[in-house]
């Protein structure tokens, strides 16, 4: 059994010396290179053998009775340990806590932004009631368990809690008097992963989320006439809506078209809802990562659905939940249905994975599953490149379990490059890349101060300011579609599915993203990630020369900034005629800093401009080549 032992060791040491040869000096922290040894993931990009996670299964009650501003909630929770490891302490996240005076935040808050936080009246684990004494001005609170929790069991936690909702908070919080958007309202386990142990990251109301995949009941009590909207699958429709309009919702279910559920005139007559002093909706969800909650006594109500997997017909229920004077949420059932079908068809080219959609008129630009929170504008393209930009988030972080908190290029980078790719098709590609350079790449790429240049793959509770937007958005944006232009569409979806497949419902962080995209396409891409994720480089490309060549000219081409970035050489002939060459980032792919491209054909060139498009230039001024001519 010793030699057995030794042997197989031998050859797992082995497997890893030789990934590591071909790493190409791509940086693996000690963490990662333990969960390889561990076998909880693997250096070719897959969950490992060993791999686990843990999970719970939510059933929350939860009273909102508007205008009283006091949120009041009961709360099981049957969490499951399925690490290897003996759990003596559990890591609790009461979010709302981000709202008690003295709390750590990113940024200033107002009066109408501060609370008492979340009041536990009651906590017990598997029915016997345990003293809380942790009241700090914290979103994180660590529990003592009266017995360890072993591996591969399960405990039983109990909380009752209140809270008074904020007037103020964009993510959640009092819309107006009467229209409340709850999220992150109730207690719950925070992630125990198999690399890191349990995430006790700060919320600070900046960066965002890394949730467990959960099964959920909730129950929401209001008054009557007010409609609730929530994460999951409405489960007594007939209890909570009277016929009439439980008749409309349904239709709307598998309608091509908005339909109207309620009008502002259905809602204000009192129509929708059963006239019990206090109805009760019950949703349900499962294997997803959160619930959040709308509910208005003004609220108007449209519905559609879409088709999202042809092979099967399966649709989705898409709606949108808004003040009736919001002239662009008239449109948001519409935009949404039609990017929910974008993305499922298109890129990232997955079937929508839930069965409903709500967009909510709010104020945060926010993304939940199945629900969005998005402020009104004036401007029709931007709402509805917000919408997209939401929508987009279902894959990054809710297929897909990220941690955002400290990875947000893995979702945000994302999301930003699936606005752009949608965008492309919703109004003209000109003014598509336009708005793309001018809102995610400008203010990156003229800022020359060292924040600017820290590397994508810095932890990101460590970043504020640029650092953080710039790295969340822009800057990966651009690092994964340079990736599609250099591998082609058809690779590139290969390889990205290959990613999602494997880490679908689990917790990927960027090593094994880096190396499924490696395995997905065939090709040891950790020149491109050391290049784009790893470095302190920015785009600035310059073109020295153009001389006469054997097959027609060279030009030379330095690169200055040190991102390997595509780009266009557009040539203007000595008779006024003009071609484009395109290079994809493979052309620095050697390392080389300086690199000639050839320019075939016979014509004389008057003049080369380099066009990097999206992939904005530093220093435009050494971007022309003049022959005189």
């Amino acid at each position: 059994m010793y030699r057995s032992i030794l042997l197989a060791a031998g050859l797992l040491a082995c497997a890893l010396n030789d990934y590591a040869q071909t790493e190409g000096g791509l940086y693996t922290p000690r963490d990662v290179r333990i969960a390889y040894k561990k076998g909880t993931r693997s250096p070719d990009g897959q969950p490992g053998r060993n791999y686990w996670q843990n999970t719970g299964r939510y059933d929350i009650q939860i009273t909102a009775l508007p205008p009283d501003r006091n949120i009041k909630g009961t709360e099981q929770i049957d969490y499951t340990n399925n690490s290897p490891d003996t759990l003596k302490t559990l890591t609790i996240r009461i979010i709302q806590n981000i709202h008690r005076p003295g709390a750590a935040r990113a940024s200033a808050a107002g009066a109408d932004y501060l609370s008492t936080g979340t009041i536990i009246d009651r906590f017990a684990v598997n029915g016997k009631d345990q003293p809380w004494t942790d009241q700090r001005n914290t979103t994180i609170s660590l529990v003592k368990l009266p017995q360890p929790l072993l591996p591969h069991s399960h405990v039983q936690l109990a909380f009752d809690w209140h809270y008074t909702i904020s007037k103020e908070s964009g993510r959640e919080g009092m819309l107006d008097s009467t229209t409340y958007y709850l999220a992150y309202f109730y207690p719950r386990v925070s992630v125990y992963d198999d690399y890191n142990g349990w995430d006790r990251i700060n919320f600070t109301d900046y960066q965002e989320f890394y949730n467990d995949f959960n099964d959920y009941t909730l129950k929401v009590s209001v008054p009557a006439n007010f409609i609730v909207w929530s994460t999951g699958t409405l489960q007594n429709t007939s209890d909570v809506l009277t016929p009439e309009f439980a008749q409309k919702m349904q239709a709307s279910m598998t309608a091509d078209d908005v339909r109207h559920i309620a009008t502002l005139s259905d809602v204000l007559g009192k129509k929708v809802t059963t006239q019990n002093a206090v109805n009760t909706w019950t949703w349900t969800a499962s294997d997803i990562s959160d619930m959040t909650v709308a509910l208005s006594d003004h609220y108007v109500w449209d519905g559609a659905s879409v088709v999202v997997d042809d092979a099967t017909g399966r649709r989705t229920s898409v709606q949108a939940a808004y003040n009736d004077t919001a002239q662009d949420f008239h449109q948001m059932a519409a935009f949404a249905s039609h990017a929910i079908g974008w993305f499922s068809h298109n890129w990232p080219g997955i079937a929508y994975p839930f069965p409903k959609l709500t967009a909510v008129q709010g104020q945060a630009d926010m993304e939940y599953p199945m629900m969005i929170n998005d402020g009104t504008t004036d401007d029709l393209v931007f709402s509805r490149l917000v919408a997209d930009h939401e929508i987009a988030h279902t894959y990054f972080p809710f297929y897909m379990g990220i941690n955002e908190s400290r990875f947000a290029f893995m979702d945000e980078g994302w999301a930003t490059t699936l606005e752009l790719l949608i965008g492309r098709t919703e109004i003209p590609v000109d003014s598509s890349e336009a708005f793309y350079k001018s809102f995610r790449v400008d203010w990156w790429i003229n800022d020359p101060s060292m924040n600017e240049d820290l590397p994508i793959i810095t932890p990101m509770e460590n970043t504020t300011g640029v650092a953080y937007g710039n790295n969340a958005y822009g800057k990966p944006s651009l690092g994964y579609l340079a990736l599609k232009d250099m591998l082609g569409d058809q690779l590139f979806a290969k390889a990205l599915h290959t990613y999602m497949d494997r880490w679908h419902g689990k917790h990927p962080i960027p090593w094994d993203f880096f190396y499924s995209i490696n395995d997905g396409s065939g090709m040891n891409l950790n020149w491109f990630w050391k290049n784009w994720f790893f470095s302190n480089g920015y785009i600035d490309l310059a073109l020295k020369n153009v001389t006469p060549s054997k097959e027609g000219y060279d030009a030379t081409v330095e690169n200055i900034g040190g991102f390997d970035a595509p780009f266009n050489l557009k040539v203007t002939y000595t008779d006024g005629s003009t071609a484009s060459f395109h290079q994809t980032p493979m052309v620095w792919s050697k390392g080389e800093t300086t690199i000639k491209v050839s320019i075939p054909g016979s014509k004389k060139i008057k003049s080369v401009n380099l066009d990097g498009g999206i992939f904005m230039d530093a220093d435009y001024s050494n971007n022309n080549w003049n022959s005189g001519q």
